[in-house]
C-alpha cells in the first residue's frame, strides 16, 4: 500500500531509545522485592530476599540499591534491607486524597435506590455525630429531615453508637458523667448500665441501632466505614419510619459500608 501524500511512515525506534521488554521486567522485579519487604517488619537480609523473589542475589543487590538511591528502601546495615520512608510520604500524599464524603457518595445513592429511605453518613465530632451527608427523596416518607451539618449526642444515634463502642469503658462512663445522658424521647438510654448492655451487643455484631431515641417515629440502623489503619472514621446510616425500616437491608448496609472503607484503602482481614 502506498504512503498518503504528506504523512510519513513510522519507523521503529531503536533499542537504545526505548527498551521495552527489559524496562517492564526491573519495574516487575522491582514490585516483588518491594512486596518482600513488605512482608516483613524487620530489615531483610539479601539473602533470604533473593530466595523468596528467585532473583540471582547480584540481580536483587543492584535493583535494591536503585530503589535505594530513591529512598523506596533503606539499608540500616550492610547487606539488610527494609521499605523507606519516601514510601510513607508517598501513602500519605494518597491518603490525603481521599475524602470520605467522595468515596461514600455513589454507594450512599446506591442503598438509597434499592431501600427508598434516607442514607446518611455521620463523623464523630467530641461527644457529637455531624452528619456529613444525606440522600433521600420525597417518597421516604421521613417527617424529620436532618440537615447537612445538623449533631446529635452520641448515645442516641446509631452512628455514635458504633463510636462509643470503640470506647473502653473509662471513657464511656467519662462521656456518660460529661452528658448526663440526657434522652429525646421516651425510648432514650438515659442509664450507663443500659448504655454499656447496649454497646456490647454493637461490639458484637458490628451494627448499631436508634429504636426511636433520637426522634419518635423514626428508627435507625448503622454500620461504619475504616480506613486503611482499621480506624472508624464515619458511619453510615438508614433511616426510615419506625414501622418501615427493614432487617432484610442489613446485608446491603455492611457492604456499601464495606465498598467506602476498601475505596479509603482498609483491607478486610483475611479469613483464618
Amino acid at each position: 500500500m502506498q504512503n498518503p501524500a504528506g504523512l510519513k511512515q513510522n519507523t521503529p525506534m531503536k533499542s537504545k531509545d526505548v527498551q521495552t521488554t527489559p524496562a517492564i521486567q526491573v519495574i516487575e522485579r522491582a514490585f516483588s522485592l518491594l512486596d518482600v519487604l513488605a512482608s516483613h517488619p524487620e530489615p531483610v537480609s539479601l539473602k533470604t530476599i533473593s530466595e523468596r523473589t528467585g532473583l540471582h542475589p547480584s540481580t536483587a543487590h543492584r535493583i535494591l540499591n536503585d530503589l535505594a538511591i530513591g529512598r523506596l528502601v533503606d539499608r540500616p546495615e550492610t547487606g539488610s534491607y527494609r521499605l523507606g520512608m519516601r514510601l510513607l510520604e508517598l501513602g500519605n500524599l494518597v491518603k490525603a486524597r481521599l475524602d470520605v464524603r467522595e468515596a461514600a457518595l455513589g454507594p450512599m445513592r446506591e442503598l438509597h435506590r434499592v431501600t427508598l429511605q434516607p442514607v446518611n453518613l455521620s463523623m464523630r465530632q467530641g461527644d457529637e455525630i455531624v452528619y456529613i451527608e444525606r440522600t433521600y427523596s420525597e417518597r421516604s416518607g421521613m417527617q424529620v429531615v436532618r440537615a447537612v451539618g445538623g449533631r446529635a449526642p452520641l448515645h442516641l444515634t446509631s452512628i455514635g453508637k458504633l463510636f462509643l463502642a470503640q470506647d473502653d469503658a473509662p471513657r464511656v462512663r467519662a462521656y456518660a458523667t460529661r452528658t448526663g445522658l440526657a434522652g429525646n424521647t421516651r425510648n432514650s438510654i438515659t442509664d450507663l448500665a443500659t448504655l454499656e448492655r447496649e454497646l456490647a451487643r454493637v461490639q458484637r455484631s458490628g451494627i448499631a441501632r436508634d429504636d426511636e431515641e433520637l426522634e419518635l417515629g423514626v428508627r435507625c440502623m448503622a454500620a461504619g466505614i475504616l480506613d486503611d489503619q482499621g480506624k472508624l472514621i464515619a458511619g453510615l446510616s438508614i433511616s426510615a419510619p419506625a414501622d418501615r425500616l427493614e432487617d432484610s437491608w442489613l446485608d446491603r448496609l455492611r457492604a456499601t459500608a464495606l465498598q467506602i472503607s476498601s475505596a479509603l484503602g482498609h483491607k478486610p482481614p483475611t479469613p483464618a
